[in-house]
């Protein structure tokens, strides 16, 4: 019985998920991108060090596989937003973009442990202080009508698992009250606005109903997972307004011989008869491959698949249905893709539908593979430029030594290494990336990785059969 009223709270936790984040807005609607667009992601350790943008990227390479756009990451850790401010041009506005994103405040409000009737006072002056340097921000920004702006409220700060850090006091209404700013300005400016902090801390709090210790947020309470990246990316799609989207929809009625329904793709000879339905299929879209590889900030580590269990990403975005009417409902059917056996179904189950998204065997979905494969591959070398960005904004810039890539300032950074974990960890890659001629073959081998994308996501024609199975 404990067993069974264990795993009833489990569905119980995951159904209240589901329903919960399926009704959040996320924020005002934004537009979604268009072909060509160039969108710059600014922010601080969660964009420098996070997925939620690739994630982005990678649903419109998979569902938009002729719709070309480029992402880039202007992240850099530890940053508040006077220092976002100090590299706006050189790191914004001088690569040219179309759109970019801006993000801030969980920085801005500081890790000191302050006594609760003490913490109000004290993050009054933390969020006064960002605030006079976002009026600058607001003031750049709107230099460059030219480049659309999305205001992205920062992931919350969990205060409420009970994992073993101890939490700050009143962190997370400190950063509500810099997204309440940013929303405003957002309105004031006629900018997108998409908010993570609210459904994150919803999910957050919904499972903490269920298991004290969930939380999104890696154990520094800080820095989403994986999964937790995933839900941004999640919200973000949705604020555009691409939730309901289909891979693809098939339907066929195998006693009339005819296609019922070929939703975002093209169906091409299709014959029927008896116990055999073999026809040509060829989507204009991908499946979303969401990785089952542990990763990201904070241990235990968890996978990009993880946010699965919290948002219904493959109800919204990840459908490819194959539907077979009037077929024999107890008898067992074969389908091959390219000669290739995909598995066994029955008819009742062709009936209702199958969702070809969901199995891996597909050539489909192993092309969808692929791409995010060599997507994963880019956002990895474009880490090592953010760690070289790094150094110069957080290290060498305070000392007057913005891009000066000298020996002597190598040598220094090395015995800074010493009592820094965070630049002795960084520094390998820094000796690398000190000099230009390096930087610029990881930025070809980005732009190389980027090509070979656009050009094996584009989806190919199969050929499908349905047989009863012997």
């Amino acid at each position: 019985m404990k067993l069974i009223s264990f795993f009833f709270r489990r569905l119980c936790f995951v159904s209240i998920i589901l329903v919960v984040v399926s009704g959040l807005a996320g924020g005002q609607q934004v537009s979604p991108f268009k072909n060509g667009d160039k969108i710059i992601f600014m922010g601080n350790s969660i964009t420098d060090g996070g997925h939620y943008h690739s994630y982005i990227w990678l649903y419109y390479m998979t569902h938009f596989p002729n719709m070309r756009i480029s992402v880039v990451n202007a992240g850099i850790g530890g940053d508040v937003c006077k220092q976002m401010l100090e590299r706006l041009n050189d790191e914004v506005f001088a690569k040219k973009p179309t759109i970019m994103t801006f993000t801030f405040g969980m920085n801005d409000t500081g890790y000191q442990y302050y006594a609760p009737e003490k913490a109000d006072s004290a993050y009054n002056a933390k969020v006064n202080e960002s605030l006079k340097y976002f009026k600058l921000v607001e003031a750049e920004l709107n230099k460059h009508p030219e480049v659309k702006k999305i205001m992205l409220a920062s992931p919350p700060y969990d205060e409420t698992s009970k994992i073993k850090f101890a939490p700050l006091v009143k962190k997370n209404a400190a950063i509500l009250r810099i997204v309440a700013e940013q929303q405003k300005a957002a309105k004031r400016n006629n900018w997108g606005f998409i908010d993570f902090n609210t459904p994150m801390l919803r999910i957050n709090q919904r499972g903490q109903q269920t298991d004290s210790t969930f939380t999104m947020e890696s154990p520094d309470r800080i820095h989403p997972g994986n999964d937790g990246q995933m839900v941004m990316a999640y919200t973000f799609l949705n604020a555009q307004g691409l939730a309901g989207s289909k891979v693809a929809a098939i339907s066929i009625n195998a006693k009339d011989k005819k296609v019922g329904k070929a939703e975002n793709c093209s169906l091409l000879n299709l014959t029927a008869g008896g116990s055999h339905i073999s026809f040509d299929y060829l989507a204009k879209s991908l499946p979303y491959p969401l990785d089952s590889v542990p990763g990201g900030f904070g241990k235990p580590a968890r996978s990009q698949s993880d946010a699965l269990k919290l948002i219904p990403f493959t109800n919204e975005y990840n459908q490819e249905m194959l539907a077979i009417k009037q077929l024999n409902s107890a008898a067992t059917y074969q389908l091959k893709i390219d000669h290739t056996v995909i598995g066994n179904w029955t008819g009742a189950a062709l009936e209702k539908g199958i969702n070809l998204a969901l199995i891996s065997t597909t050539p489909e979905y192993q092309q969808a593979l692929a791409v995010m494969h060599l997507n994963e591959e880019r956002w990895s070398v474009e880490r090592r430029l953010r760690e070289y960005y790094w150094i110069q904004y957080s290290i060498l810039k305070p000392k007057g030594l913005l891009f000066n890539d000298s020996e002597s300032t190598a040598d220094s950074l090395q015995k800074y290494g010493k009592k820094d974990f965070f630049v002795a960890v960084t520094f390998p890659t820094y000796q690398k990336a000190r000099f230009k001629i390096v930087r610029d073959a990881w930025q070809k081998e980005m732009d190389l990785l980027t090509a070979e994308i656009y050009l094996v996501n584009k989806p190919k024609l199969h050929h499908f059969e349905i047989t009863l199975s012997q």
